[in-house]
């Protein structure tokens, strides 16, 4: 986050996009929460996710940030899923949902690994997740207070 910020800081060039890689995700999202999303929203400009499967974790991989995934890592993942089977809905529509709730973000990149994620991809953006499904990942500390949800959950 810390070369856009300091871009978003600088009085010229005045971008209105960037790719954001792997820094707003269901795993990984207080810091880009805490100055560069406030940055990009008050200067206009727009966030394009990269990486919102944080290498492959929250969609069924064993990765996370291009190793294998920490203990911590795998345990918050469990917990991510269990909340997701409880509202009979997938963790890569959780995922790509949250990444493109905030008001910066203006499109995803789920960087898919054969033709057939991109099937998987567009279902999972058309996925209806209920609101309880965002309540209940709130109130079990998963996100941050801080982090938009969909639909204004």
């Amino acid at each position: 986050t810390e070369p856009i910020e300091m871009t978003l800081a600088l009085d010229e060039p005045q971008p209105d996009g960037f790719l954001l890689a792997g820094r707003y995700t269901l795993l990984d999202h207080e810091h880009a929460l805490q100055r560069l999303l406030p940055m990009a929203q008050e200067q206009n400009v727009g966030m394009v996710v990269g990486g919102p499967y944080s290498s492959g974790i929250l969609a069924g991989g064993a990765h996370f940030e291009y190793q294998k995934a920490p203990a911590e890592i795998i345990a918050k993942v469990n917990r991510l899923k269990e909340l997701t089977a409880k509202h009979g809905i997938s963790i890569k529509a959780a995922a790509l949902q949250f990444s493109l709730a905030h008001p910066a973000a203006a499109a995803v990149i789920p960087g898919a690994t054969r033709p057939s994620r991109i099937a998987e991809d567009t279902a999972a953006l058309n996925e209806t997740v209920p609101a309880a499904f965002w309540a209940d990942l709130r109130a079990a500390g998963l996100v941050s207070p801080a982090a938009p949800l969909p639909n204004g959950a």
